[in-house]
């Protein structure tokens, strides 16, 4: 397997991954790479980053997809950009194959330092009927799915006549009680709520909400009052949180279970189900020689060096979701930090520094943060928020959710579009406008295009018995009689005589007058 003649022929530092930590690392070192002779190279399938804690409000419409994403080309002018997935690692021999997301052959990458920032994928479990009837909510196509979704139901459901189909149109389905999944189902609600108000078949009250959590309480990032409030306030909004309760099979209805003693807890049927039940390690760091950890997630030190049982892995780093990071702050679970976007952000910073002080054999730092807390936004003018300890609800802590993640956004351009799209939202509300045909667009282009068929020819009436031609007698024409025109002379003639008659004629009359 050969190297591809159009990569550049200098020291490379690898980048798996365009993620937060891929693009924040890329923004950090591209120039300083360049200006020591090297080069940043970023492998990634999309051609942008995700900023995930947005995907919610897009799947409500409070947020335009495209602002939720960074464009990697227009961001990384001075990075090597790979469109395609980086699938095994062979860090012994420095070199990482790569296949092409157009379906290309793969190439091998060759490198000095590689920088894994591959990220999470949902996490789910072998129950029957998810895979067909479920849908995540990692990327920005689930999202604006989701979007489209939930609007399609609502204007399919307001037409439908049986009271069975229509329940099962307009009952929503969120699986996961942790921050996506809380902020997922008050999105919808607010979107779908919104959208029946545009909609006179559909009343409120047949709008159905539903959140399954296998745990005893909802939201660990935040205190348990504040866990508390959610439940009551989700309540209080019509949501049916349903605690200890696990889904058990999604095929045809869907079935739910209490816990722990899994006796049948619901048996319904819902056409939307959103499943948020947490993350895994990419799986792609299964076909490198890099040490995992039972999780499958790359080990990694305080510095962000990859390291295993027989010490450091030189010139290998990691950070965000796909890194066991110790948590020397104390919290965390099990010691090591929690995957989210706060981490992902602190931790990529800290890692471009390290990588660099490393070429220059300066001492590294290790990644010891200061939690700032949580914040979560439950649609407009609503969420919870943890701040320092300040612990705050409704507009207020909506107010420090958008605050917050305003400024996180990468980019000052992505942060100016995501600010003026909220001020629009509050201003003219939030968009449902249905896009449903994105996930077909050609449809309509190939019905114009393909001939219609043509009907089946009526068959022949049986055909009249020839009658009679009728004999028609042609009528005779009496030949015009032709008078011969008049010679010159003749006409003067005639002319004279028609003179004379004229003064006799007005003789007569003046000799009658005068009797």
């Amino acid at each position: 397997m050969a190297t591809t003649p159009e990569l550049q022929d200098r020291p490379r530092v690898l980048v798996v991954g365009g993620g937060y930590v891929g693009l924040y690392v890329a923004l950090k070192l591209q120039k300083k790479i360049a200006n020591a002779g090297g080069i940043v190279t970023l492998v990634d399938p999309l051609p942008y980053m995700t900023y995930q804690p947005f995907l919610p409000e897009v799947a409500g419409g409070n947020i335009e997809a495209r602002h939720a994403v960074v464009s990697h080309r227009q961001h990384l002018k001075q990075t090597e950009l790979i469109q395609g997935r980086v699938t095994s690692i062979d860090h012994a021999n420095r070199t990482a194959v790569v296949a092409p997301a157009d379906g290309g052959d793969n190439f091998e990458v060759p490198y000095f330092d590689v920088v894994v920032a591959a990220g999470a994928i949902t996490r789910t479990f072998p129950i029957k009927g998810l895979a067909d009837k479920g849908i995540g909510l990692k990327t920005i196509e689930e999202a604006v799915a989701l979007r489209n979704k939930v609007l399609e139901r609502i204007e399919a459901g307001s037409i439908m006549t049986h009271p069975a189909e229509r329940a099962r149109a307009l009952t929503f389905v969120v699986v996961g009680g942790g921050f996506a999944g809380i902020e997922c189902i008050t999105e919808m609600e607010d979107l779908a709520r919104a959208a029946v108000k545009n909609n006179p078949r559909v009343k409120q009250e047949e709008i159905r909400f539903v959140l399954v959590e296998a745990m005893g309480r909802i939201m660990p990032e935040v205190t348990e009052k504040q866990a508390e409030w959610v439940v009551e306030h989700l309540r209080s909004r019509g949501v049916e949180v349903l605690l200890n309760t696990s889904l058990d099979n999604a095929e045809g209805s869907l079935k739910l279970i209490n816990l722990p003693d899994k006796s049948l807890a619901q048996d319904f049927e819902a056409d939307t189900l959103v499943w948020t039940a947490g993350v895994q390690a990419n799986p792609m760091v299964r076909s490198t020689d890099f040490p995992l950890d039972e999780r499958g997630r790359v080990r990694a030190l305080p510095d962000l060096r990859i390291a295993g049982d027989e010490g450091i892995v030189e010139n290998a780093w990691a950070a965000g979701d796909v890194a066991a990071v110790p948590d020397l702050s104390g919290g965390g679970v099990g010691g090591f930090c929690v995957p989210n976007a706060q981490h992902a952000l602190r931790q990529s910073k800290l890692l471009a520094k390290n990588l660099w002080a490393s070429r220059w054999d300066k001492p590294l730092k290790d990644y010891k943060h200061k939690n700032l807390g949580a914040v979560a936004g439950f649609g407009e003018w609503k969420g919870v928020a943890n701040i320092m300890g300040i612990k705050l609800k409704g507009g207020l802590a909506w107010m420090a959710h958008r605050g917050y993640h305003g400024l996180a956004m990468p980019t000052v351009e992505r942060k100016v579009r995501v600010i003026f799209g909220w001020i629009l939202s509050l201003i003219m509300g939030r968009d449902t406008t249905q896009l449903i045909d994105l996930d077909n667009p050609r449809g309509a282009f190939v019905m114009a295009a393909s001939p219609a068929p043509r009907p089946a020819a009526a068959p022949a009436p049986a055909a009249a018995p020839a009658a009679e031609k009728p004999v028609l007698e042609k009528p005779a024409l009496e030949k015009p009689v032709l008078e011969k025109p008049a010679k010159a002379g003749d006409t003067a003639k005639t002319d004279a005589a028609m003179a004379d008659a004229v003064k006799a004629e007005s003789k007569e009359s003046v000799a009658s007058d005068s009797k």
